[in-house]
């Protein structure tokens, strides 16, 4: 298989590099309900498998230099939405999910840190997602229900949040690129709603972008991912149902992946597996592959490290998109 993302990679060497843009201050704490950058998913009470009444989400901060936080959330119940608008909006909008594992969700890595790049010089408007986790449920579908909730809400907003409803699309990292993965492949599927408006917009995605995503739950998975989502001891067809380069089809929407082939945790081989099922159903897709970064590098990349040039290479594409084919 030809890598053509390193020779694309080499012609934009002298680029100035978008990841290490000064990053915006955050917040230490989530935004309330009713705060205008707070978006939730389902009217309150109304969220499907949820108690009316749902517990507290925590929001734990790991990071000792206040200039480079670093939370994580986790028991959401109530699902919602981060936005993040720019002056001048371009009219594009990525859905943004982090990674944890599937045990939690990285806040700024791989959410807050994007702004500057994304939003402040990209004119893209982010929607960062707190999606519910498989801990204490037997539904796995769970982050799929969320992800379809909140691409259908962003495409139905559209006018009034100065989008084209045609430009949407959905990032995902690590284990939120395999809930990315699956809106990407399960974006029609059959999942408890309530009916309303929104539950009947298209939530397939117009473009998808997947770093160092977990793909497979089968000899390449990220154990830690597999097990919290499937169980110990998952069946072979399972296995096959939430590896998503078993699901790929032309449907899937045109795909950007980015991988570091020294990642000890995800292995390189999720995003090649992927890339082949793209390439086998005739999906649109471009893959970069770095010698160096590791996992979970976001935007926070060591400067000599040509892995800093994703972000430049993912609003290139990005701006190639159009949004054909949405239903």
């Amino acid at each position: 298989m030809p890598l053509l993302g390193g020779l694309l990679l080499s012609a934009l060497a002298v680029a100035p590099s978008l990841a290490h843009a000064a990053e915006r201050p955050v917040p230490q704490t989530e935004p309330s309900p009713g705060a205008p950058d707070r978006i939730d998913l389902w009217p309150a009470g109304q969220v499907p498998g949820e108690s009316t009444t749902p517990s507290a989400a925590n929001v734990v901060e790991r990071s000792n230099n206040s200039a480079l936080p670093d939370r994580y959330i986790d028991n959401v119940s109530a699902p919602y939405l981060v936005a993040y608008r720019p002056a001048r909006p371009n009219g594009s909008a990525l859905l943004v999910i982090p990674g944890g594992g599937y045990q939690r969700i990285v806040l700024d890595k791989e959410g807050t840190a994007l702004v500057p790049a994304f939003v402040d010089q990209g004119g893209v408007t982010l929607f960062v997602l707190r999606y519910r986790l498989p801990a204490g449920r037997s539904d796995r579908q769970a982050a799929l229900a969320d992800a379809q909730r909140a691409l259908r809400l962003i495409r139905s907003n559209a006018n009034r949040w100065q989008l084209d409803p045609h430009r949407i699309g959905v990032m995902g990292f690590s284990a939120g690129g395999h809930v990315a993965a699956r809106l990407s492949t399960g974006f029609a599927a059959a999942l408890p709603g309530i009916g309303d408006a929104v539950d009947a917009v298209s939530a397939r995605p117009d473009f998808a972008l997947l770093l160092y995503p977990v793909i497979d739950m089968g000899a390449q998975a990220h154990t830690g991912s597999r097990s919290r989502l499937l169980g110990e001891r998952p069946s072979a067809a399972l296995e096959r149902q939430f590896s998503q380069q078993s699901q790929v089809t032309a449907q899937t929407p045109p795909t950007f992946l980015v991988h570091a082939q020294d990642d000890s945790v995800v292995p390189v081989q999720n995003s090649l597996l992927y890339y082949q099922a793209l390439l086998d159903a005739g999906v649109p897709s471009e893959m970069h592959l770095f010698a160096h970064g590791g996992h979970g590098f976001g935007v926070r990349i060591p400067a000599a490290l040509t892995t800093t040039q994703w972000p430049t290479l993912a609003l290139r594409w990005m701006q190639a998109q159009r949004g054909e084919g949405t239903p």
